[in-house]
Protein backbone atom coordinates (compact mmCIF):
# COMPACT_ATOMS: atom_id res chain seq x y z
CA UNK A 1 0.00 0.00 0.00
CA UNK A 2 1.09 3.62 -0.98
CA UNK A 3 0.17 6.18 1.53
CA UNK A 4 -0.77 10.29 0.44
CA UNK A 5 -0.71 12.88 3.23
CA UNK A 6 -2.31 16.39 1.74
CA UNK A 7 -1.67 18.72 4.35
CA UNK A 8 -3.04 22.13 3.93
CA UNK A 9 -2.01 24.29 6.67
CA UNK A 10 -4.36 26.40 9.26
CA UNK A 11 -7.70 24.12 7.00
CA UNK A 12 -10.46 25.13 9.96
CA UNK A 13 -12.97 22.22 10.93
CA UNK A 14 -16.02 24.65 10.98
CA UNK A 15 -15.14 25.84 7.11
CA UNK A 16 -14.12 22.08 5.89
CA UNK A 17 -17.17 20.25 7.70
CA UNK A 18 -19.65 22.70 7.61
CA UNK A 19 -19.94 26.17 6.29
CA UNK A 20 -17.94 25.22 2.97
CA UNK A 21 -18.58 21.42 3.10
CA UNK A 22 -21.48 22.06 0.19
CA UNK A 23 -18.95 23.53 -2.11
CA UNK A 24 -15.93 21.40 -1.63
CA UNK A 25 -16.88 17.40 -3.15
CA UNK A 26 -13.66 15.87 -3.44
CA UNK A 27 -12.80 16.33 0.23
CA UNK A 28 -16.72 15.43 1.13
CA UNK A 29 -16.10 12.29 -0.76
CA UNK A 30 -13.28 11.42 0.81
CA UNK A 31 -15.04 11.93 4.63
CA UNK A 32 -17.87 10.14 3.18
CA UNK A 33 -15.88 7.14 2.27
CA UNK A 34 -13.35 7.31 5.59
CA UNK A 35 -12.80 8.91 9.17
CA UNK A 36 -12.79 12.27 10.00
CA UNK A 37 -12.97 14.32 12.99
CA UNK A 38 -11.22 17.47 14.70
CA UNK A 39 -7.62 17.20 15.19
CA UNK A 40 -6.75 18.89 18.78
CA UNK A 41 -3.14 20.43 17.44
CA UNK A 42 0.11 21.11 19.87
CA UNK A 43 0.46 23.72 22.97
CA UNK A 44 0.83 26.23 21.19
CA UNK A 45 -1.24 26.17 18.51
CA UNK A 46 1.35 27.20 15.42
CA UNK A 47 3.10 25.63 12.41
CA UNK A 48 6.53 25.46 14.40
CA UNK A 49 6.52 23.15 15.96
CA UNK A 50 3.34 21.33 15.08
CA UNK A 51 4.08 19.35 11.78
CA UNK A 52 7.27 18.31 13.16
CA UNK A 53 5.46 17.07 16.41
CA UNK A 54 2.90 15.53 13.82
CA UNK A 55 5.37 14.07 12.00
CA UNK A 56 7.45 12.72 14.66
CA UNK A 57 5.00 11.70 17.64
CA UNK A 58 6.54 13.99 20.01
CA UNK A 59 5.67 17.34 21.59
CA UNK A 60 6.83 20.61 21.33
CA UNK A 61 8.79 19.95 24.58
CA UNK A 62 10.34 17.13 23.60
CA UNK A 63 11.53 18.40 20.53
CA UNK A 64 12.61 21.34 22.31
CA UNK A 65 11.02 23.49 19.86
CA UNK A 66 8.55 26.06 21.17
CA UNK A 67 8.01 28.36 18.56
CA UNK A 68 9.71 30.18 14.93
CA UNK A 69 11.74 31.02 17.56
CA UNK A 70 13.31 29.66 20.99
CA UNK A 71 16.19 31.00 23.24
CA UNK A 72 19.43 29.45 22.59
CA UNK A 73 21.00 30.46 26.21
CA UNK A 74 19.62 32.55 29.10
CA UNK A 75 21.03 35.68 27.77
CA UNK A 76 18.73 38.79 26.71
CA UNK A 77 18.67 38.25 22.94
CA UNK A 78 19.88 35.11 22.50
CA UNK A 79 17.56 33.66 19.99
CA UNK A 80 17.79 31.11 17.27
CA UNK A 81 15.51 29.98 14.09
CA UNK A 82 13.75 26.87 14.23
CA UNK A 83 14.76 24.67 11.39
CA UNK A 84 15.45 21.39 10.20
CA UNK A 85 18.70 21.59 12.13
CA UNK A 86 16.86 21.83 15.64
CA UNK A 87 15.08 18.38 14.92
CA UNK A 88 16.57 15.77 16.42
CA UNK A 89 14.31 13.35 16.88
CA UNK A 90 12.95 10.67 13.89
CA UNK A 91 10.52 11.58 11.60
CA UNK A 92 8.17 9.69 9.60
CA UNK A 93 10.39 9.42 6.57
CA UNK A 94 13.06 8.20 8.48
CA UNK A 95 11.51 5.48 9.93
CA UNK A 96 10.42 4.17 6.38
CA UNK A 97 13.58 4.24 5.23
CA UNK A 98 14.60 1.98 7.78
CA UNK A 99 12.26 -0.69 5.65
CA UNK A 100 13.81 0.71 2.11
CA UNK A 101 10.95 2.89 1.86
CA UNK A 102 10.89 5.93 -0.42
CA UNK A 103 9.35 9.74 0.40
CA UNK A 104 8.62 12.68 -1.90
CA UNK A 105 8.28 15.36 0.46
CA UNK A 106 7.07 18.59 -0.77
CA UNK A 107 6.62 22.21 1.41
CA UNK A 108 7.09 19.95 4.69
CA UNK A 109 7.29 22.83 7.08
CA UNK A 110 10.95 22.40 9.05
CA UNK A 111 12.93 20.58 6.43
CA UNK A 112 15.01 23.56 5.39
CA UNK A 113 18.17 23.22 5.31
CA UNK A 114 17.07 19.53 2.90
CA UNK A 115 18.73 16.90 4.10
CA UNK A 116 19.36 13.54 2.86
CA UNK A 117 16.25 10.86 2.30
CA UNK A 118 15.88 7.96 0.41
CA UNK A 119 13.60 9.88 -2.01
CA UNK A 120 13.23 13.45 -3.20
CA UNK A 121 12.45 16.58 -1.31
CA UNK A 122 11.68 20.28 -1.84
CA UNK A 123 12.04 22.28 1.27
CA UNK A 124 9.15 25.08 2.73
CA UNK A 125 8.42 28.17 3.38
CA UNK A 126 11.25 28.29 6.37
CA UNK A 127 13.74 28.90 3.07
CA UNK A 128 15.52 31.93 3.04
CA UNK A 129 14.35 33.99 -0.28
CA UNK A 130 17.81 34.59 -1.21
CA UNK A 131 18.88 30.68 -1.18
CA UNK A 132 19.17 28.73 -4.24
CA UNK A 133 19.35 25.27 -2.59
CA UNK A 134 15.75 24.30 -1.51
CA UNK A 135 15.58 20.61 -2.94
CA UNK A 136 17.39 16.81 -2.45
CA UNK A 137 19.05 16.43 -4.22
CA UNK A 138 20.30 19.90 -5.45
CA UNK A 139 19.65 18.36 -9.22
CA UNK A 140 16.02 18.35 -8.60
CA UNK A 141 15.75 22.16 -8.51
CA UNK A 142 16.11 22.44 -12.40
CA UNK A 143 13.17 20.02 -12.50
CA UNK A 144 11.09 21.44 -10.07
CA UNK A 145 11.39 25.11 -11.44
CA UNK A 146 11.04 24.05 -14.93
CA UNK A 147 7.52 22.25 -14.30
CA UNK A 148 6.13 25.11 -11.95
CA UNK A 149 7.10 27.79 -14.41
CA UNK A 150 9.02 29.06 -11.57
CA UNK A 151 8.78 27.66 -7.98
CA UNK A 152 7.32 29.85 -5.04
CA UNK A 153 8.08 28.86 -1.46
CA UNK A 154 5.45 31.08 -0.08
CA UNK A 155 3.70 34.16 -0.17
CA UNK A 156 5.76 37.81 0.28
CA UNK A 157 4.34 39.86 2.69
CA UNK A 158 1.50 38.41 3.01
CA UNK A 159 0.46 41.09 6.13
CA UNK A 160 0.03 43.82 3.60
CA UNK A 161 -2.96 46.03 2.69
CA UNK A 162 -3.16 45.72 -0.68
CA UNK A 163 -5.02 42.60 -0.46
CA UNK A 164 -5.47 41.61 -4.68
CA UNK A 165 -2.04 41.27 -4.71
CA UNK A 166 -2.14 39.28 -1.87
CA UNK A 167 -4.74 37.21 -3.33
CA UNK A 168 -3.19 36.53 -6.47
CA UNK A 169 -0.06 35.49 -4.99
CA UNK A 170 -1.67 32.78 -2.84
CA UNK A 171 -3.43 31.59 -5.97
CA UNK A 172 -1.09 31.24 -8.00
CA UNK A 173 1.43 29.73 -5.51
CA UNK A 174 -1.25 26.99 -4.62
CA UNK A 175 -1.22 26.54 -8.37
CA UNK A 176 2.37 25.98 -8.86
CA UNK A 177 2.56 23.51 -5.68
CA UNK A 178 0.09 21.35 -6.90
CA UNK A 179 1.58 21.06 -10.44
CA UNK A 180 4.86 19.79 -8.76
CA UNK A 181 2.67 17.84 -6.48
CA UNK A 182 1.03 15.86 -9.05
CA UNK A 183 4.45 15.63 -11.71
CA UNK A 184 6.72 13.86 -9.18
CA UNK A 185 3.75 11.35 -8.18
CA UNK A 186 3.45 10.53 -11.57
CA UNK A 187 7.37 10.43 -12.77
CA UNK A 188 8.93 9.73 -9.83
CA UNK A 189 8.83 6.03 -7.62
CA UNK A 190 7.54 6.69 -3.79
CA UNK A 191 5.76 4.96 -0.89
CA UNK A 192 4.81 7.98 0.93
CA UNK A 193 4.22 11.32 -0.25
CA UNK A 194 3.29 14.15 1.53
CA UNK A 195 2.87 17.72 0.70
CA UNK A 196 1.85 21.04 2.72
CA UNK A 197 0.07 23.91 1.21
CA UNK A 198 0.81 26.72 3.01
CA UNK A 199 -2.09 28.84 1.30
CA UNK A 200 -4.49 28.26 3.10
CA UNK A 201 -2.81 29.93 5.86
CA UNK A 202 -2.22 33.22 4.25
CA UNK A 203 -5.21 33.72 3.29
CA UNK A 204 -7.11 33.13 6.87
CA UNK A 205 -4.10 35.64 8.19
CA UNK A 206 -4.87 38.05 5.15
CA UNK A 207 -8.54 37.72 4.64
CA UNK A 208 -10.46 36.62 7.57
CA UNK A 209 -12.52 39.66 8.38
CA UNK A 210 -13.71 39.74 4.93
CA UNK A 211 -15.90 37.03 5.40
CA UNK A 212 -16.31 36.07 9.27
CA UNK A 213 -19.74 38.24 10.44
CA UNK A 214 -18.17 37.52 13.87
CA UNK A 215 -15.09 39.81 13.11
CA UNK A 216 -15.33 43.52 14.43
CA UNK A 217 -14.01 44.71 11.17
CA UNK A 218 -16.11 42.88 9.25
CA UNK A 219 -17.66 45.12 6.68
CA UNK A 220 -21.04 43.38 4.51
CA UNK A 221 -20.78 44.01 0.67
CA UNK A 222 -17.11 44.18 0.87
CA UNK A 223 -15.21 43.18 -2.19
CA UNK A 224 -13.33 40.36 -0.82
CA UNK A 225 -16.30 38.53 0.96
CA UNK A 226 -16.19 35.34 -0.70
CA UNK A 227 -12.10 35.00 -1.11
CA UNK A 228 -11.65 32.47 1.46
CA UNK A 229 -14.61 30.56 0.24
CA UNK A 230 -13.40 30.71 -3.74
CA UNK A 231 -10.01 29.25 -2.66
CA UNK A 232 -11.45 26.74 -0.86
CA UNK A 233 -13.12 25.44 -3.91
CA UNK A 234 -9.74 25.83 -5.96
CA UNK A 235 -8.03 23.62 -3.46
CA UNK A 236 -10.38 21.54 -3.70
CA UNK A 237 -10.24 21.29 -7.10
CA UNK A 238 -6.80 20.81 -7.38
CA UNK A 239 -7.23 17.82 -4.34
CA UNK A 240 -9.54 16.19 -6.85
CA UNK A 241 -6.86 16.22 -9.35
CA UNK A 242 -4.36 14.61 -7.51
CA UNK A 243 -6.47 12.07 -5.96
CA UNK A 244 -7.02 10.72 -9.72
CA UNK A 245 -3.70 10.38 -9.99
CA UNK A 246 -3.32 8.25 -6.29
CA UNK A 247 -5.29 5.52 -7.54
CA UNK A 248 -7.68 3.26 -5.49
CA UNK A 249 -4.63 1.33 -4.11
CA UNK A 250 -3.56 4.55 -2.16
CA UNK A 251 -4.19 5.30 1.30
CA UNK A 252 -5.30 9.19 1.75
CA UNK A 253 -4.75 11.19 4.71
CA UNK A 254 -6.24 15.16 4.60
CA UNK A 255 -4.59 16.52 7.99
CA UNK A 256 -3.87 20.57 8.98
CA UNK A 257 -1.65 21.23 12.04
CA UNK A 258 -4.24 23.77 13.68
CA UNK A 259 -7.22 25.88 12.88
CA UNK A 260 -8.19 29.43 12.39
CA UNK A 261 -10.54 31.84 14.47
CA UNK A 262 -11.03 35.47 14.38
CA UNK A 263 -8.70 37.74 16.04
CA UNK A 264 -10.61 40.37 18.42
CA UNK A 265 -7.05 42.19 18.95
CA UNK A 266 -4.01 42.17 20.61
CA UNK A 267 -2.80 42.46 24.20
CA UNK A 268 0.34 44.42 24.51
CA UNK A 269 2.23 41.93 26.79
CA UNK A 270 5.39 43.95 27.84
CA UNK A 271 3.06 46.93 28.28
CA UNK A 272 0.79 45.06 30.61
CA UNK A 273 3.78 43.55 32.93
CA UNK A 274 5.24 47.16 33.06
CA UNK A 275 1.47 48.30 34.36
CA UNK A 276 1.70 45.46 36.67
CA UNK A 277 5.25 46.34 37.85
CA UNK A 278 7.11 43.34 36.46
CA UNK A 279 8.77 44.88 33.87
CA UNK A 280 10.53 48.76 34.06
CA UNK A 281 11.84 50.29 30.88
CA UNK A 282 15.02 52.70 30.96
CA UNK A 283 12.52 55.21 28.52
CA UNK A 284 9.34 54.68 27.81
CA UNK A 285 9.35 55.14 23.77
CA UNK A 286 6.56 57.66 22.26
CA UNK A 287 5.51 55.24 19.59
CA UNK A 288 4.93 51.75 19.12
CA UNK A 289 8.13 49.92 19.28
CA UNK A 290 9.81 46.64 19.00
CA UNK A 291 10.71 45.24 22.49
CA UNK A 292 14.37 44.32 20.79
CA UNK A 293 14.67 48.06 20.50
CA UNK A 294 14.46 49.75 24.13
CA UNK A 295 16.50 49.46 26.89
CA UNK A 296 15.24 47.66 30.01
CA UNK A 297 16.10 48.33 33.21
CA UNK A 298 16.72 44.51 34.07
CA UNK A 299 17.41 45.25 38.00
CA UNK A 300 14.15 46.28 38.59
CA UNK A 301 12.40 43.85 35.73
CA UNK A 302 10.89 40.31 36.77
CA UNK A 303 9.32 39.26 34.00
CA UNK A 304 8.95 40.15 29.92
CA UNK A 305 7.01 38.41 27.33
CA UNK A 306 7.18 37.76 23.60
CA UNK A 307 5.01 38.48 21.36
CA UNK A 308 2.77 36.09 18.65
CA UNK A 309 -0.03 34.22 18.00
CA UNK A 310 0.38 33.73 21.73
CA UNK A 311 2.47 34.83 24.57
CA UNK A 312 5.43 33.57 25.99
CA UNK A 313 6.51 34.82 29.21
CA UNK A 314 10.22 34.86 30.38
CA UNK A 315 10.80 35.25 34.50
CA UNK A 316 14.26 36.94 35.27
CA UNK A 317 15.76 34.48 37.91
CA UNK A 318 18.64 35.33 39.97
CA UNK A 319 21.69 32.65 38.48
CA UNK A 320 19.71 32.04 35.57
CA UNK A 321 19.76 35.12 33.73
CA UNK A 322 22.35 37.81 33.51
CA UNK A 323 21.12 39.94 35.88
CA UNK A 324 18.63 37.84 37.71
CA UNK A 325 15.61 39.49 40.92
CA UNK A 326 14.20 36.23 41.45
CA UNK A 327 15.06 34.09 43.92
CA UNK A 328 15.15 30.67 42.87
CA UNK A 329 13.38 29.67 46.01
CA UNK A 330 10.44 32.34 45.05
CA UNK A 331 9.97 31.29 41.50
CA UNK A 332 6.83 29.16 41.86
CA UNK A 333 4.95 32.11 43.54
CA UNK A 334 6.12 34.61 41.16
CA UNK A 335 4.93 31.88 38.77
CA UNK A 336 1.66 31.10 40.54
CA UNK A 337 1.31 35.14 40.97
CA UNK A 338 1.28 35.73 37.54
CA UNK A 339 -0.97 32.92 36.35
CA UNK A 340 -3.62 34.66 38.45
CA UNK A 341 -2.73 38.28 37.12
CA UNK A 342 -2.59 36.98 33.73
CA UNK A 343 -6.51 35.39 34.23
CA UNK A 344 -7.59 38.22 35.31
CA UNK A 345 -7.10 40.45 32.25
CA UNK A 346 -10.32 42.59 30.87
CA UNK A 347 -10.88 43.40 27.67
CA UNK A 348 -11.68 47.47 27.19
CA UNK A 349 -15.06 47.52 28.90
CA UNK A 350 -13.93 45.95 31.79
CA UNK A 351 -15.15 42.20 30.86
CA UNK A 352 -12.68 39.27 31.44
CA UNK A 353 -11.53 38.14 28.11
CA UNK A 354 -10.99 34.07 29.63
CA UNK A 355 -7.09 33.79 29.49
CA UNK A 356 -5.08 31.05 30.79
CA UNK A 357 -1.38 30.73 31.69
CA UNK A 358 0.63 27.42 31.24
CA UNK A 359 3.13 25.81 32.95
CA UNK A 360 5.05 24.29 30.10
CA UNK A 361 6.34 21.08 32.46
CA UNK A 362 2.06 20.58 32.96
CA UNK A 363 2.08 20.33 28.68
CA UNK A 364 5.21 18.18 28.07
CA UNK A 365 7.14 15.04 29.01
CA UNK A 366 9.89 16.60 28.88
CA UNK A 367 11.64 20.03 28.60
CA UNK A 368 14.24 20.18 26.27
CA UNK A 369 15.88 23.13 25.16
CA UNK A 370 14.89 26.62 26.87
CA UNK A 371 11.20 26.65 27.47
CA UNK A 372 9.15 29.72 28.13
CA UNK A 373 7.92 29.98 31.79
CA UNK A 374 4.77 30.06 30.86
CA UNK A 375 2.77 29.74 27.69
CA UNK A 376 -0.03 32.18 27.53
CA UNK A 377 -3.15 32.01 25.25
CA UNK A 378 -4.94 35.75 25.58
CA UNK A 379 -8.91 35.58 25.30
CA UNK A 380 -8.46 31.50 24.43
CA UNK A 381 -6.69 32.92 21.19
CA UNK A 382 -8.94 35.71 20.25
CA UNK A 383 -6.88 38.11 21.15
CA UNK A 384 -2.55 37.93 19.87
CA UNK A 385 0.21 38.60 22.09
CA UNK A 386 1.61 42.17 20.82
CA UNK A 387 5.35 42.44 22.16
CA UNK A 388 6.27 45.88 21.02
CA UNK A 389 6.13 48.95 23.85
CA UNK A 390 4.82 52.60 23.08
CA UNK A 391 1.19 52.16 22.82
CA UNK A 392 0.34 53.41 26.42
CA UNK A 393 -2.28 51.06 26.77
CA UNK A 394 -2.29 47.57 27.20
CA UNK A 395 -4.92 46.81 24.17
CA UNK A 396 -4.88 47.48 20.35
CA UNK A 397 -6.74 46.60 18.13
CA UNK A 398 -3.97 46.64 15.05
CA UNK A 399 -1.16 44.22 14.94
CA UNK A 400 2.37 45.09 15.14
CA UNK A 401 3.45 43.38 12.72
CA UNK A 402 0.89 44.51 9.90
CA UNK A 403 -2.36 43.81 9.04
CA UNK A 404 -3.61 40.59 9.96
CA UNK A 405 -7.27 38.99 10.72
CA UNK A 406 -7.01 36.11 12.38
CA UNK A 407 -5.42 33.75 15.18
CA UNK A 408 -4.95 30.51 15.42
CA UNK A 409 -7.59 28.26 16.85
CA UNK A 410 -6.62 24.56 18.57
CA UNK A 411 -8.31 22.12 16.46
CA UNK A 412 -7.43 21.28 12.85
CA UNK A 413 -8.87 18.76 10.33
CA UNK A 414 -8.60 15.15 10.05
CA UNK A 415 -9.24 13.22 7.13
CA UNK A 416 -8.79 9.43 6.24
CA UNK A 417 -9.30 7.10 3.44
CA UNK A 418 -7.88 3.46 3.19
CA UNK A 419 -8.70 1.55 0.33
CA UNK A 420 -11.16 -1.70 0.77
CA UNK A 421 -12.74 -0.23 4.26
CA UNK A 422 -15.62 1.08 5.24
CA UNK A 423 -16.03 4.81 5.72
CA UNK A 424 -18.59 7.82 6.90
CA UNK A 425 -17.37 7.81 10.54
CA UNK A 426 -16.89 10.68 12.41
CA UNK A 427 -14.73 10.45 14.79
CA UNK A 428 -13.89 12.49 18.34
CA UNK A 429 -10.78 12.92 20.74
CA UNK A 430 -8.56 12.89 17.77
CA UNK A 431 -4.87 14.43 18.78
CA UNK A 432 -2.33 15.58 16.22
CA UNK A 433 0.46 12.95 17.98
CA UNK A 434 -1.78 9.97 16.30
CA UNK A 435 -0.78 10.77 12.76
CA UNK A 436 2.16 9.32 12.90
CA UNK A 437 1.24 5.94 14.45
CA UNK A 438 -1.51 5.71 11.81
CA UNK A 439 0.61 6.19 8.94
CA UNK A 440 3.16 3.66 10.14
CA UNK A 441 0.19 1.38 11.18
CA UNK A 442 -0.59 0.93 7.52
CA UNK A 443 2.62 0.38 6.38
CA UNK A 444 2.53 -2.35 8.73
CA UNK A 445 5.24 -1.05 11.40
CA UNK A 446 4.70 -0.96 15.01
CA UNK A 447 4.72 2.56 16.82
CA UNK A 448 7.85 3.14 18.35
CA UNK A 449 7.38 3.59 22.70
CA UNK A 450 8.90 7.18 22.64
CA UNK A 451 5.69 8.29 19.80
CA UNK A 452 2.59 9.64 21.91
CA UNK A 453 -0.66 8.81 20.16
CA UNK A 454 -2.74 6.29 18.56
CA UNK A 455 -3.61 4.34 15.76
CA UNK A 456 -6.63 5.67 14.17
CA UNK A 457 -8.90 2.78 12.36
Amino acid sequence: MKVAVLGLDCATPQLVFDQFKGDLPNLSRLMAEGVYGELESTHPPITVPAWSCMMSGRDPGELGCYGFRNRKDYSYNGYSLANSTAIREPLIWDYLQEQGLRSILLGVPQTYPPRPIMGEMVTCFLTPSTQNEYTHPTSLKEEIERVSGGYILDVEDFRTDNKQAILDQIFEMTRRRFRVAKHLIAHHPWDFFMMVEMGVDRIHHGFWKYFDKEHPKYEPGNPFENAIREYYQFVDQEIGEVLSLLGQDCAVMVVSDHGAKKMVGGICFNEWLMKQGYLRLKEIPSKPTPFSKVEIDWDHTLAWGEGGYYGRLFLNVKGREPRGRIEPGEYEKVRDRMIADIQAIEDPAGRMIGSIALRPEDLYRATRGIPPDLVVYFGNLDWRSVGSVGYGSIHTFDNDTGPDDANHAQHGIFILRVPDRTGGHHHDGLRIYDVAPTILDLFGIPTPEAMHGKMIR
